[in-house]
């Protein structure tokens, strides 16, 4: 069963990478919106809130789909100082516990809240507060999608960490060490 979770893992994986490639292009439209915007302003006296705001909503846009990639690339934050101390084996048994209990949890939390938030937005054609503000449901949708595939990916790399674990496929981070940090050791004083 775990080979068959290994395939589909492995395909989500593919989507994933794909996804968080394609939103870094988000930053650069975000730092053109707000070029466009300043310019506009300087220029003919004549920037936007719309524009302004359009300029947050891709970046949110971009680090709410690049979340998952980061984890699936396993470059999020850890607690290297900490586990760089214990056998690989260990480690990966820590990575199994906190994406169980924390990881798997959060993400479901946030799904269950941002729903509402979105749907709300959605159903009332909620727009934001100020002069020529953009509809809120976009930003509202990206964030709730954001935490959808972040719970998948987290889903991916669990089931990944349980195959290494049985020896149902190599470790990726073995030679290298991956973001695990290596034993730390005191320096003279």
């Amino acid at each position: 069963m775990l080979q068959n979770l290994l395939g589909v893992a492995r395909h989500y994986d593919v989507i994933t990478a794909w996804i968080g490639r394609s939103a870094g292009w988000l930053i650069l439209l975000s730092i053109l919106v707000s070029a466009a915007n300043a310019f506009s302003g300087w220029a003919f006296g004549a920037s936007s809130n719309a524009w302004m705001e359009l300029q947050w909503y891709l970046f949110t846009a971009a680090f709410m789909l690049a979340a998952p990639y980061t984890l699936q690339r396993n470059e999020h934050i850890r607690i290297d100082v900490v586990t760089g101390r214990f056998a690989k084996r260990t480690r990966d048994w820590i990575d199994v516990f906190g994406h169980i209990f924390m990881l798997l949890p959060f993400t479901l939390l946030m799904i269950w809240l941002c729903w509402p938030y979105f749907t709300n937005a959605w159903f009332s054609r909620e727009v934001s507060g100020s002069a020529n503000g953009l509809s809120l449901w976009p930003l509202r949708l990206v964030i709730l999608l954001g935490f959808v595939l972040l719970f998948c990916q987290g889903l991916s790399e669990l089931v990944k960490r349980l195959a290494i674990l049985h020896g149902l496929m190599p470790d990726p981070d073995a030679g290298a060490g991956g973001n695990h940090a290596p034993p730390v050791t005191p320096i003279p004083g």
